[in-house]
């Protein structure tokens, strides 16, 4: 099964820039599209990124899009997640999961991380 572990979260002014990195360990997600989700306190985790297994087709959330892009480095087992133009809305535990269902909705999605919380001062 495929273990996944985020990193690079932290504080950041608005308008700075952080890169989430989500490595996989115990077995390799190279077959697996693989997305980032976010929740802010008080609010469902929600939608941010999804990259295909082949690297050539990402989707993004409305709200991020412009400002944030995923790809991913295969050799490494690792999916990034740049962000660009943060906002104090963009505060929040980022997860990265793998894609086992169709939709770009959390029930589609398994073998969560555990989270990095990413913090954007006004």
């Amino acid at each position: 099964q495929v273990q996944l572990v985020e990193s690079g979260g932290g504080l950041v002014q608005a308008g700075g820039s952080l890169t989430l990195s989500c490595a996989a360990s115990g077995r390799t997600f190279s077959g697996y599209n693989i997305g980032w989700f976010r929740q802010a306190p008080g609010k469902e985790r929600e939608f941010v990124a999804t990259i295909r297994r082949r690297g050539d087709t990402t989707y993004y959330a409305d709200s991020v899009k412009g400002r944030f892009t995923i790809s991913r480095d295969s050799a490494k087992n690792t999916v990034y997640l740049q962000m660009n133009s943060l906002k104090p809305e963009d505060t929040a535990v980022y997860y990265c999961a793998v894609q086992y269902g169709v939709e770009n909705t959390d029930q589609s999605f398994g073998s969560w991380g555990q989270g990095t919380q990413v913090t954007v001062s006004s």
